[in-house]
Protein backbone atom coordinates (compact mmCIF):
# COMPACT_ATOMS: atom_id res chain seq x y z
CA UNK A 1 0.00 0.00 0.00
CA UNK A 2 1.54 3.35 -1.00
CA UNK A 3 1.86 6.44 1.24
CA UNK A 4 -1.08 8.34 -0.25
CA UNK A 5 -3.42 5.39 0.18
CA UNK A 6 -2.38 5.01 3.82
CA UNK A 7 -2.92 8.75 4.35
CA UNK A 8 -6.38 8.65 2.79
CA UNK A 9 -7.39 5.65 4.90
CA UNK A 10 -6.40 7.55 8.03
CA UNK A 11 -8.29 10.70 6.98
CA UNK A 12 -11.48 8.72 6.40
CA UNK A 13 -11.08 6.89 9.70
CA UNK A 14 -11.14 10.24 11.58
CA UNK A 15 -14.26 11.57 9.91
CA UNK A 16 -15.30 14.21 12.47
CA UNK A 17 -11.91 15.84 13.01
CA UNK A 18 -11.13 15.73 9.28
CA UNK A 19 -14.54 17.21 8.45
CA UNK A 20 -14.09 20.11 10.90
CA UNK A 21 -10.65 20.95 9.52
CA UNK A 22 -11.93 20.87 5.95
CA UNK A 23 -14.98 22.94 6.92
CA UNK A 24 -12.89 25.73 8.46
CA UNK A 25 -10.59 25.88 5.46
CA UNK A 26 -13.53 25.81 3.03
CA UNK A 27 -15.31 28.61 4.89
CA UNK A 28 -12.27 30.91 4.84
CA UNK A 29 -11.52 30.08 1.18
CA UNK A 30 -15.15 30.74 0.19
CA UNK A 31 -15.13 34.21 1.76
CA UNK A 32 -11.85 35.09 0.02
CA UNK A 33 -13.15 33.70 -3.28
CA UNK A 34 -16.37 35.76 -3.07
CA UNK A 35 -14.35 38.90 -2.36
CA UNK A 36 -11.93 38.23 -5.21
CA UNK A 37 -14.71 37.57 -7.72
CA UNK A 38 -16.80 40.57 -6.65
CA UNK A 39 -13.83 42.97 -6.59
CA UNK A 40 -12.55 41.80 -9.99
CA UNK A 41 -15.96 42.10 -11.66
CA UNK A 42 -16.78 45.48 -10.11
CA UNK A 43 -13.38 46.86 -11.10
CA UNK A 44 -13.75 45.48 -14.64
CA UNK A 45 -17.24 46.95 -15.02
CA UNK A 46 -16.09 50.34 -13.76
CA UNK A 47 -13.25 50.37 -16.30
CA UNK A 48 -15.28 49.12 -19.28
CA UNK A 49 -18.29 51.39 -18.77
CA UNK A 50 -16.24 54.54 -18.22
CA UNK A 51 -13.89 53.83 -21.13
CA UNK A 52 -13.37 56.85 -23.45
CA UNK A 53 -15.52 59.14 -21.25
CA UNK A 54 -13.39 61.99 -19.94
CA UNK A 55 -16.01 64.02 -18.11
CA UNK A 56 -19.70 64.09 -17.20
CA UNK A 57 -21.58 67.40 -16.95
CA UNK A 58 -24.90 67.60 -15.11
CA UNK A 59 -26.90 69.38 -12.43
CA UNK A 60 -25.09 70.38 -9.26
CA UNK A 61 -25.05 67.84 -6.47
CA UNK A 62 -22.93 64.82 -5.65
CA UNK A 63 -20.26 64.18 -8.32
CA UNK A 64 -20.31 60.47 -7.47
CA UNK A 65 -24.09 60.35 -7.87
CA UNK A 66 -23.74 62.05 -11.26
CA UNK A 67 -21.25 59.41 -12.40
CA UNK A 68 -23.33 56.52 -11.05
CA UNK A 69 -26.49 57.75 -12.78
CA UNK A 70 -24.98 58.81 -16.12
CA UNK A 71 -22.37 56.10 -16.75
CA UNK A 72 -23.38 53.11 -14.64
CA UNK A 73 -27.15 53.80 -14.45
CA UNK A 74 -27.38 52.61 -10.84
CA UNK A 75 -28.47 55.79 -9.08
CA UNK A 76 -30.91 58.67 -9.50
CA UNK A 77 -29.72 61.72 -11.46
CA UNK A 78 -28.74 64.88 -9.59
CA UNK A 79 -31.39 66.78 -11.59
CA UNK A 80 -31.79 68.25 -15.07
CA UNK A 81 -29.92 70.96 -16.95
CA UNK A 82 -31.45 73.49 -19.42
CA UNK A 83 -30.99 72.54 -23.07
CA UNK A 84 -29.75 76.06 -23.93
CA UNK A 85 -26.94 75.81 -21.37
CA UNK A 86 -26.15 72.25 -22.43
CA UNK A 87 -25.79 73.29 -26.07
CA UNK A 88 -23.19 75.90 -25.09
CA UNK A 89 -21.20 73.22 -23.31
CA UNK A 90 -21.47 70.77 -26.23
CA UNK A 91 -20.27 73.39 -28.72
CA UNK A 92 -17.22 74.35 -26.65
CA UNK A 93 -13.85 74.28 -28.49
CA UNK A 94 -12.53 72.07 -25.67
CA UNK A 95 -14.99 69.30 -26.60
CA UNK A 96 -14.30 66.65 -29.23
CA UNK A 97 -17.53 64.70 -28.73
CA UNK A 98 -20.56 65.44 -26.55
CA UNK A 99 -23.26 62.86 -25.89
CA UNK A 100 -26.56 64.17 -24.49
CA UNK A 101 -28.54 61.97 -22.10
CA UNK A 102 -32.23 62.29 -21.23
CA UNK A 103 -33.28 59.91 -18.47
CA UNK A 104 -36.46 59.48 -16.48
CA UNK A 105 -38.26 56.32 -17.61
CA UNK A 106 -37.81 52.58 -17.43
CA UNK A 107 -39.28 49.37 -18.78
CA UNK A 108 -39.37 46.51 -16.25
CA UNK A 109 -36.49 48.16 -14.39
CA UNK A 110 -34.39 48.73 -17.53
CA UNK A 111 -33.37 52.34 -18.12
CA UNK A 112 -34.70 54.10 -21.22
CA UNK A 113 -31.99 56.45 -22.45
CA UNK A 114 -32.70 59.35 -24.78
CA UNK A 115 -29.55 60.21 -26.73
CA UNK A 116 -28.15 60.70 -30.26
CA UNK A 117 -25.79 58.99 -32.69
CA UNK A 118 -22.75 60.16 -30.71
CA UNK A 119 -23.74 57.54 -28.16
CA UNK A 120 -23.29 54.85 -30.83
CA UNK A 121 -19.81 56.12 -31.69
CA UNK A 122 -18.79 56.54 -28.03
CA UNK A 123 -19.48 52.89 -27.17
CA UNK A 124 -18.67 51.57 -30.66
CA UNK A 125 -22.02 49.79 -30.79
CA UNK A 126 -22.83 47.16 -33.39
CA UNK A 127 -26.10 45.52 -34.32
CA UNK A 128 -27.17 41.92 -33.99
CA UNK A 129 -30.46 42.56 -35.80
CA UNK A 130 -32.41 45.49 -37.23
CA UNK A 131 -31.19 49.09 -37.19
CA UNK A 132 -30.44 51.98 -34.89
CA UNK A 133 -33.25 54.29 -33.82
CA UNK A 134 -34.08 57.10 -36.28
CA UNK A 135 -37.61 58.30 -35.66
CA UNK A 136 -39.42 59.23 -32.46
CA UNK A 137 -40.33 56.27 -30.21
CA UNK A 138 -38.09 53.87 -32.11
CA UNK A 139 -35.72 51.98 -29.83
CA UNK A 140 -32.56 49.92 -30.14
CA UNK A 141 -32.18 47.60 -27.17
CA UNK A 142 -29.25 45.83 -25.51
CA UNK A 143 -28.70 42.10 -25.94
CA UNK A 144 -29.56 41.32 -22.31
CA UNK A 145 -32.72 43.44 -22.49
CA UNK A 146 -33.94 41.45 -25.48
CA UNK A 147 -33.16 38.13 -23.79
CA UNK A 148 -34.62 38.92 -20.36
CA UNK A 149 -37.78 40.63 -21.64
CA UNK A 150 -38.26 38.35 -24.68
CA UNK A 151 -38.36 41.34 -27.03
CA UNK A 152 -37.80 41.06 -30.77
CA UNK A 153 -37.80 43.37 -33.78
CA UNK A 154 -41.23 44.94 -34.28
CA UNK A 155 -42.41 44.49 -30.68
CA UNK A 156 -43.95 47.44 -28.85
CA UNK A 157 -43.91 48.31 -25.16
CA UNK A 158 -44.82 51.15 -22.81
CA UNK A 159 -42.33 52.92 -20.62
CA UNK A 160 -43.04 53.79 -16.99
CA UNK A 161 -42.11 57.00 -15.21
CA UNK A 162 -39.16 56.77 -12.85
CA UNK A 163 -35.96 54.78 -12.97
CA UNK A 164 -37.52 51.72 -11.31
CA UNK A 165 -41.04 50.37 -10.89
CA UNK A 166 -44.00 50.31 -13.26
CA UNK A 167 -46.78 52.03 -11.34
CA UNK A 168 -46.94 55.11 -13.62
CA UNK A 169 -47.03 53.77 -17.19
CA UNK A 170 -47.01 56.21 -20.12
CA UNK A 171 -49.89 54.97 -22.28
CA UNK A 172 -49.84 57.99 -24.64
CA UNK A 173 -47.02 56.58 -26.74
CA UNK A 174 -45.65 53.08 -27.28
CA UNK A 175 -41.99 52.43 -28.00
CA UNK A 176 -41.16 50.15 -30.90
CA UNK A 177 -38.12 47.88 -31.11
CA UNK A 178 -36.27 48.45 -34.39
CA UNK A 179 -32.87 47.04 -33.45
CA UNK A 180 -31.06 44.69 -31.07
CA UNK A 181 -27.39 45.22 -30.22
CA UNK A 182 -24.72 42.57 -30.28
CA UNK A 183 -23.40 41.62 -26.85
CA UNK A 184 -21.13 44.51 -25.89
CA UNK A 185 -20.01 43.38 -22.42
CA UNK A 186 -20.67 46.83 -21.02
CA UNK A 187 -23.54 48.90 -19.66
CA UNK A 188 -25.31 49.09 -23.04
CA UNK A 189 -26.29 45.41 -22.81
CA UNK A 190 -28.87 46.52 -20.23
CA UNK A 191 -30.16 49.73 -21.82
CA UNK A 192 -33.01 50.78 -24.10
CA UNK A 193 -31.88 53.59 -26.43
CA UNK A 194 -34.04 56.09 -28.26
CA UNK A 195 -33.76 59.71 -29.37
CA UNK A 196 -33.99 62.63 -26.94
CA UNK A 197 -37.17 63.94 -28.56
CA UNK A 198 -39.01 60.74 -27.62
CA UNK A 199 -38.24 61.27 -23.95
CA UNK A 200 -39.40 64.90 -24.16
CA UNK A 201 -42.64 63.96 -25.91
CA UNK A 202 -43.29 61.10 -23.54
CA UNK A 203 -43.42 63.61 -20.71
CA UNK A 204 -45.42 66.16 -22.66
CA UNK A 205 -48.67 64.56 -23.97
CA UNK A 206 -49.75 67.85 -25.55
CA UNK A 207 -46.62 68.12 -27.62
CA UNK A 208 -48.25 66.84 -30.80
CA UNK A 209 -51.11 69.33 -30.49
CA UNK A 210 -48.56 72.11 -30.03
CA UNK A 211 -46.77 71.06 -33.18
CA UNK A 212 -50.01 71.25 -35.18
CA UNK A 213 -50.72 74.87 -34.18
CA UNK A 214 -49.87 77.44 -36.89
CA UNK A 215 -46.73 79.23 -35.66
CA UNK A 216 -43.74 80.60 -37.47
CA UNK A 217 -40.49 78.68 -37.20
CA UNK A 218 -38.97 81.18 -34.76
CA UNK A 219 -42.11 81.34 -32.58
CA UNK A 220 -42.24 77.56 -32.50
CA UNK A 221 -38.60 76.77 -31.67
CA UNK A 222 -37.83 79.42 -29.09
CA UNK A 223 -40.21 78.33 -26.32
CA UNK A 224 -39.50 74.67 -27.16
CA UNK A 225 -35.76 75.08 -26.59
CA UNK A 226 -36.29 77.17 -23.49
CA UNK A 227 -38.51 74.53 -21.91
CA UNK A 228 -36.38 71.52 -22.83
CA UNK A 229 -33.91 69.89 -20.47
CA UNK A 230 -31.27 67.18 -20.51
CA UNK A 231 -30.15 64.98 -17.66
CA UNK A 232 -26.41 65.10 -18.36
CA UNK A 233 -23.72 65.19 -21.04
CA UNK A 234 -20.90 62.72 -21.60
CA UNK A 235 -17.76 64.52 -22.78
CA UNK A 236 -14.66 63.53 -24.72
CA UNK A 237 -11.84 66.08 -24.67
CA UNK A 238 -10.37 67.57 -27.80
CA UNK A 239 -6.87 68.09 -26.40
CA UNK A 240 -4.80 67.67 -23.22
CA UNK A 241 -5.42 71.37 -22.49
CA UNK A 242 -9.10 70.55 -22.00
CA UNK A 243 -8.29 68.41 -18.94
CA UNK A 244 -7.15 71.51 -17.06
CA UNK A 245 -9.40 74.20 -18.47
CA UNK A 246 -12.78 72.68 -19.21
CA UNK A 247 -13.86 71.27 -15.78
CA UNK A 248 -12.91 74.55 -14.09
CA UNK A 249 -14.84 76.53 -16.66
CA UNK A 250 -17.99 74.42 -16.16
CA UNK A 251 -17.85 74.59 -12.36
CA UNK A 252 -17.00 78.28 -12.15
CA UNK A 253 -19.09 79.87 -14.91
CA UNK A 254 -22.28 77.75 -15.06
CA UNK A 255 -24.96 76.37 -12.76
CA UNK A 256 -23.80 72.88 -13.68
CA UNK A 257 -21.08 70.62 -12.30
CA UNK A 258 -18.45 68.47 -13.95
CA UNK A 259 -17.35 65.10 -12.61
CA UNK A 260 -14.41 62.95 -13.71
CA UNK A 261 -15.29 59.25 -14.12
CA UNK A 262 -11.70 58.23 -13.38
CA UNK A 263 -11.56 60.15 -10.10
CA UNK A 264 -15.03 59.21 -8.89
CA UNK A 265 -14.63 55.55 -9.86
CA UNK A 266 -11.37 55.42 -7.91
CA UNK A 267 -13.11 57.06 -4.97
CA UNK A 268 -15.99 54.59 -5.20
CA UNK A 269 -13.69 51.60 -5.34
CA UNK A 270 -11.64 52.90 -2.41
CA UNK A 271 -14.83 53.09 -0.35
CA UNK A 272 -15.76 49.55 -1.35
CA UNK A 273 -12.18 48.49 -0.67
CA UNK A 274 -12.43 49.35 3.04
CA UNK A 275 -15.14 46.74 3.53
CA UNK A 276 -13.34 44.24 1.29
CA UNK A 277 -10.08 44.62 3.24
CA UNK A 278 -11.90 44.05 6.54
CA UNK A 279 -13.54 40.87 5.23
CA UNK A 280 -10.23 39.67 3.80
CA UNK A 281 -8.60 39.97 7.23
CA UNK A 282 -11.54 38.08 8.71
CA UNK A 283 -11.22 35.32 6.10
CA UNK A 284 -7.46 35.22 6.67
CA UNK A 285 -8.06 34.74 10.40
CA UNK A 286 -10.39 31.83 9.66
CA UNK A 287 -7.74 30.26 7.40
CA UNK A 288 -5.14 30.66 10.18
CA UNK A 289 -7.49 29.00 12.68
CA UNK A 290 -8.03 26.24 10.14
CA UNK A 291 -4.26 25.75 9.90
CA UNK A 292 -4.03 25.46 13.68
CA UNK A 293 -6.90 22.95 13.60
CA UNK A 294 -5.03 20.82 11.06
CA UNK A 295 -1.86 21.03 13.19
CA UNK A 296 -3.68 19.95 16.36
CA UNK A 297 -5.43 17.17 14.45
CA UNK A 298 -2.14 15.81 13.09
CA UNK A 299 -0.28 16.26 16.37
CA UNK A 300 -2.86 14.34 18.36
CA UNK A 301 -3.16 11.79 15.60
CA UNK A 302 0.60 11.24 15.66
CA UNK A 303 0.49 10.23 19.32
CA UNK A 304 -2.25 7.71 18.58
CA UNK A 305 -0.41 6.34 15.54
CA UNK A 306 3.10 6.21 16.98
CA UNK A 307 2.94 2.44 17.49
CA UNK A 308 1.58 1.87 13.95
CA UNK A 309 4.34 4.05 12.48
CA UNK A 310 6.96 2.12 14.48
CA UNK A 311 5.61 -1.18 13.13
CA UNK A 312 5.84 0.27 9.60
CA UNK A 313 9.51 1.07 10.24
CA UNK A 314 10.14 -2.51 11.41
CA UNK A 315 8.47 -3.78 8.23
CA UNK A 316 10.84 -1.73 6.10
CA UNK A 317 9.30 1.73 5.71
CA UNK A 318 11.91 4.48 5.61
CA UNK A 319 11.94 7.65 7.73
CA UNK A 320 11.20 9.62 4.54
CA UNK A 321 8.08 7.57 3.89
CA UNK A 322 6.75 8.26 7.38
CA UNK A 323 7.48 11.94 6.88
CA UNK A 324 5.59 11.83 3.55
CA UNK A 325 2.58 10.05 5.09
CA UNK A 326 2.10 12.68 7.80
CA UNK A 327 2.76 15.79 5.71
CA UNK A 328 0.57 14.55 2.85
CA UNK A 329 -2.34 14.28 5.28
CA UNK A 330 -2.17 18.00 6.07
CA UNK A 331 -1.76 18.90 2.41
CA UNK A 332 -4.73 16.74 1.35
CA UNK A 333 -6.99 18.22 4.05
CA UNK A 334 -6.17 21.82 3.13
CA UNK A 335 -6.37 21.28 -0.63
CA UNK A 336 -9.78 19.58 -0.31
CA UNK A 337 -10.99 22.43 1.90
CA UNK A 338 -9.62 25.11 -0.42
CA UNK A 339 -11.12 23.48 -3.52
CA UNK A 340 -14.52 23.12 -1.87
CA UNK A 341 -14.27 26.72 -0.65
CA UNK A 342 -13.60 28.03 -4.16
CA UNK A 343 -16.55 26.04 -5.51
CA UNK A 344 -18.75 27.39 -2.71
CA UNK A 345 -17.56 30.94 -3.39
CA UNK A 346 -18.56 30.67 -7.06
CA UNK A 347 -21.97 29.30 -6.08
CA UNK A 348 -22.53 32.17 -3.63
CA UNK A 349 -21.59 34.84 -6.19
CA UNK A 350 -23.85 33.24 -8.80
CA UNK A 351 -26.69 33.19 -6.26
CA UNK A 352 -26.11 36.87 -5.42
CA UNK A 353 -26.17 37.73 -9.14
CA UNK A 354 -29.40 35.77 -9.60
CA UNK A 355 -31.20 37.93 -7.04
CA UNK A 356 -29.74 41.26 -8.16
CA UNK A 357 -32.36 43.58 -9.64
CA UNK A 358 -29.97 45.96 -11.38
CA UNK A 359 -28.40 44.45 -14.47
CA UNK A 360 -25.63 47.06 -14.57
CA UNK A 361 -23.94 45.72 -11.43
CA UNK A 362 -24.89 42.07 -11.92
CA UNK A 363 -22.30 39.58 -10.70
CA UNK A 364 -21.69 36.08 -12.00
CA UNK A 365 -19.98 33.07 -10.52
CA UNK A 366 -19.41 31.47 -13.93
CA UNK A 367 -15.97 32.99 -14.48
CA UNK A 368 -12.48 32.15 -13.24
CA UNK A 369 -9.89 34.76 -12.24
CA UNK A 370 -6.15 34.45 -11.71
CA UNK A 371 -6.42 35.23 -7.99
CA UNK A 372 -8.12 31.89 -7.40
CA UNK A 373 -4.91 30.02 -8.16
CA UNK A 374 -3.30 31.97 -5.34
CA UNK A 375 -5.96 30.57 -3.01
CA UNK A 376 -4.89 27.03 -3.92
CA UNK A 377 -1.26 27.94 -3.29
CA UNK A 378 -2.21 29.49 0.08
CA UNK A 379 -4.08 26.28 0.97
CA UNK A 380 -1.02 24.22 0.00
CA UNK A 381 1.28 26.40 2.14
CA UNK A 382 -1.06 26.20 5.14
CA UNK A 383 -1.15 22.42 4.81
CA UNK A 384 2.64 22.17 4.65
CA UNK A 385 3.23 24.53 7.59
CA UNK A 386 0.60 22.82 9.75
CA UNK A 387 2.15 19.42 8.99
CA UNK A 388 5.85 20.20 9.43
CA UNK A 389 6.23 19.64 13.19
CA UNK A 390 4.20 16.38 13.29
CA UNK A 391 6.05 15.19 10.16
CA UNK A 392 9.49 15.82 11.67
CA UNK A 393 8.40 14.07 14.86
CA UNK A 394 7.39 11.05 12.81
CA UNK A 395 10.71 11.24 10.95
CA UNK A 396 12.78 11.36 14.16
CA UNK A 397 10.75 8.81 16.14
CA UNK A 398 12.72 6.10 17.93
CA UNK A 399 11.47 2.62 17.03
CA UNK A 400 12.75 0.75 20.05
CA UNK A 401 11.46 3.22 22.65
CA UNK A 402 8.06 3.43 20.98
CA UNK A 403 7.68 -0.37 20.88
CA UNK A 404 8.92 -0.68 24.45
CA UNK A 405 6.24 1.72 25.70
CA UNK A 406 3.53 -0.34 24.01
Amino acid sequence: MNALMITWKHITSKKLSSFLSILLIAFGSAILCVLLLAAAQISSKLDRNAKDIDLVVGAKGSPLQLILSSIYYIDFPTGNIPLIEAQKIMSSPFVKRAVPLALGDNYNGTRIVGTDTNFIALYDLSLQKGQFWKEDFQTTIGADVAEVNQLKIGDSFYGAHGLTGSSDVHKAHAYKVVGILKKQDNVTDNLIMTNVASVWKMHDPKDEEKQKEPHSTVEKKTPEIQDRELTSILIQYRSPMSVVMFPRMVNATTNMQSASPAMESTRLFSLIGVGIDTLQWFAGLIMAIAGISVFVNLYNSLKERSYDLAIMRVLGASRAKLFLIVISEGIILTLIGTTLGIALGHAVVELIGHFQDNGQAKLTGLIMISGEYKLLIIGLIIGIIASLIPSFQAYRSNISSTLAKN
